[in-house]
């Protein structure tokens, strides 16, 4: 295999890795900072506050996008295994 292939495989994977990260990584950011913002205005410090209603963020959101996610792995999986058979020695 050559490194250009190993090159070529491993940016797929860096890709599908943020494609697949991304969505639910800016979920939980997007509520953690409202929350933040929320708990600094009213002085709250319970941690449990900011926790629970990104925890709750993003599982809808795995809940929603997760056919697409489950899809985007599996696609890459397949395109993976299916590229073994041309790898040469």
């Amino acid at each position: 295999m050559t490194p250009e292939a190993v090159m070529d495989v491993m940016m797929r994977a860096m890709a599908t890795t943020v494609e697949v990260a991304g969505p639910l990584l800016a979920v939980g950011l997007a509520v953690g900072l409202v929350m933040g913002l929320i708990q600094a205005a009213t002085q709250l410090s319970e941690p449990a506050i900011g926790f629970v209603p990104k925890l709750l963020a993003m599982g809808s959101a795995l809940v929603f996008m997760g056919g697409w996610l489950l899809e985007r792995l599996t696609s890459f999986g397949r395109e993976m295994l299916g590229a073994i058979g041309q790898i040469h020695p």
